[in-house]
């Protein structure tokens, strides 16, 4: 192989590789508390809602502005403010993973994914029920 050929399969490989480190997230989840002391920096938070506290959310006003307050599993409790839509059953989820940055007196998110796992738990009385549908509907 002449130098040449060489020095492209290193670019080649060298190029794979920063691809592949960027599109890799090893991002970790943070508590509140620890994002609190990393102000400014995008981090990845999960919680679940303070039902204790209002939600702050008028379409008409304003569709796009979502306040409302989250307390973690450690007991870390902050403002939330999202500039978007109000998610569906933001009430009824168990979880919220909330991914942004914090700012002085608030958690500024960009993005919110909603974890509603009852809704995947196994109820054998529900199963044995659906079963007993699909059976008696394809015959």
């Amino acid at each position: 192989m002449k130098k040449t050929h060489i020095i492209i399969l290193i670019g080649i490989a060298a190029l794979i590789g920063g691809l592949l480190m960027y599109s890799v997230d090893f991002s970790t989840y943070d508590s509140i508390d620890s994002a609190k002391k990393k102000e400014g920096k995008f981090v990845h938070i999960i919680a679940k809602l303070d039902l204790s506290q209002p939600i702050e959310y008028d379409p008409v006003k304003n569709p796009n502005f979502l306040a409302f307050h989250a307390i973690d599993s450690l007991g870390g409790k902050t403002k939330v403010v999202y500039y978007n839509s109000k998610p569906t059953d933001l009430e009824k989820s168990e979880r919220i993973v909330m991914k942004g940055k914090m700012q002085k007196d608030h958690f500024e998110c960009k993005d919110i994914l909603l974890k509603c796992p009852s809704k995947y738990k196994d109820d054998k009385n529900q199963l044995e029920k659906n079963m007993q549908e699909q059976t008696t509907t394809e015959y």
